[in-house]
């Protein structure tokens, strides 16, 4: 009799099982914890660094000041008209992981990538409490709830919010004076903006470094899919030597064991991966290139008294040579080659151009907005005025005098709204708002003319630094 059950649809998801990585050590483990502890403490530390601001600005060495729109970072100050400057950065930061993906695969994403960093962090913080992998294993199968199983799995979680917590924190300090925000969070005066992005914060952080972890890599970043246009056969990447390592077997003194290969399938390479991939099946996009395996496949090479290298830093063309028994390329001709050269010189010239920039800008400036309603006004005795709103800035860390002065015809004059002088003073570290009236006498040619090109000048009375826009003049006509 035929079955007539209907068939179950597969799942377009699969579930997630959770991944157990056991401890390892060795240099790239080691690398991992050094780049972790630097990282890490540039995100916390850097906000409580202070630098000497004059009175009317916070003693900040780093700041985000959005109530301004300015951007501090030590001796630097970008103010909003200067965004090319960030402009210029994410430009550098596209470029420099362009360099490092077509160099050596993903390393950004196995060594300095937030998430990869603050889930080493939480993992840590998970083996201190619960134990290695197979102590972890056996408390996730567990079914009974027990007194010991919860009070392990509050502490981890306890320590992961404490964590997402100073996380959220320390963002927050960026864009206010640290201390002083500190003590309102304490004493509950904060915006309640400070709240909500510290519980956010907190949440995000808890949620992809405590469980998501792997699932973020995975499906929620797309560097994974836009890397292997970046990869070439000369990249390095973690890779499994098969024609060194295949066939796998355990080694024992049998029948045939001197035929198999170095690899004797003792699944480390596997346990240690954050990914829970297995390297020997090749390249695969979850791989991070964190080079953990690497580690934990050298330690029983030693162990059994092989040859280091099993699974290593390797390019498609090494395996071609190793398989023809010569020697692998020097590590420097994988990496200096033409596409990584071309990174490498857009990235410096970006770069070099930031640095003239920042050198050369003045410390005074001014944006000019001609007032169209009327575009000009005819005085009683002739003449043609003009009228410009303009926005003086000064950089200083003190107020400066700030005289103007046109240039483009030489009857026109310049007179500032309020004052009889054509000079203004600008306060410190701030803008102002002037209304500015250029005027050409009766019967001038720039009075005649329908408009001409001028040049609104500012100087700095103090040093005589000096900056101008270009600007036009209405005149009547004929």
């Amino acid at each position: 009799m035929a079955n007539t059950e209907p068939e179950t649809a597969p799942s377009l998801y699969q579930a997630r099982e959770p991944i157990f990585p056991r401890r390892v050590s060795g240099k790239f483990r080691n690398l991992k914890w050094a780049i972790m502890i630097v990282t890490l403490g540039i995100y916390y530390v850097t906000p409580w660094i202070r630098w000497d601001r004059g009175p009317e600005l916070p003693d900040q060495a780093v700041l985000i000041d959005l109530a301004s729109r300015r951007f501090f970072f030590f001796w630097i100050e970008i103010w909003p008209h200067e965004f090319y400057f960030i402009a210029g950065l994410l430009v550098m930061a596209g470029l420099g992981l362009f360099l490092f993906t077509s160099a050596m695969g993903r390393v950004w994403c196995g060594y300095t990538c937030p998430q990869t960093v603050w889930t080493d962090l939480f993992m840590l913080v998970e083996r201190w409490i619960e134990g290695d992998r197979n102590a972890q294993l056996r408390l996730h199968r567990q079914e009974k709830l027990d007194f010991r199983k919860a009070r392990l799995r509050l502490t981890k979680w306890a320590l992961w919010l404490l964590i997402g917590l100073g996380t959220g924190g320390a963002w927050v300090f960026y864009f206010a004076d640290a201390p002083t925000l500190a003590r309102d969070l304490v004493t509950l005066q904060a915006h309640p903006v400070a709240y909500i992005t510290m519980l956010i914060l907190t949440a995000t952080t808890f949620v992809f470094g405590g469980f998501a972890r792997e699932q973020i890599c995975i499906y929620a970043c797309p560097w994974p899919r836009i890397q292997a246009a970046m990869l070439d056969e000369d990249s390095l990447v973690v890779g499994y030597r098969e024609w060194r390592g295949e066939p796998r077997g355990k080694h024992r003194k049998a029948e045939g064991a001197e035929e198999l290969g170095d690899c004797i399938d003792c699944m480390a390479c596997v346990n240690v991966c954050p990914m829970g991939i297995d390297i020997r099946d090749g390249q695969q996009m979850e791989c991070i290139t964190c080079a953990l395996c690497i580690d934990a496949c050298d330690e029983v090479m030693e162990r059994i008294g092989k040859p280091r290298g099993l699974i290593d830093y390797m390019a498609l063309t090494d395996e071609e040579r190793e398989r023809a028994g010569k020697p692998p390329k020097p590590v420097w001709k994988h990496i200096f080659r033409p596409r990584t050269v071309l990174y490498t010189t857009l990235w410096a010239l970006v770069g070099i151009g930031l640095v003239v920039a920042l050198f050369v800008r003045s410390d005074i400036g001014l944006t000019v907005a001609p007032v169209r309603n009327p575009i000009y006004v005819t005085m009683s005795d002739g003449a043609i005025r003009n009228t410009y709103d303009v926005r003086l800035r000064n950089k200083h860390g003190e107020a400066r005098q700030i005289k103007l002065a046109v240039a483009g015809e030489p009857e026109l004059f310049v007179q500032l709204e309020g004052t009889p002088y054509s000079s203004v003073s600008v306060p410190a570290d701030s803008t102002s708002q002037q209304r500015v009236y250029v005027t050409a006498p009766a019967g001038s040619d720039a009075a005649r003319a329908d408009s001409i090109d001028i040049r609104l000048w500012i100087e700095d009375t103090a040093n005589g630094d000096r900056a101008y826009k270009d600007t036009v003049f209405n005149g009547r006509g004929n």
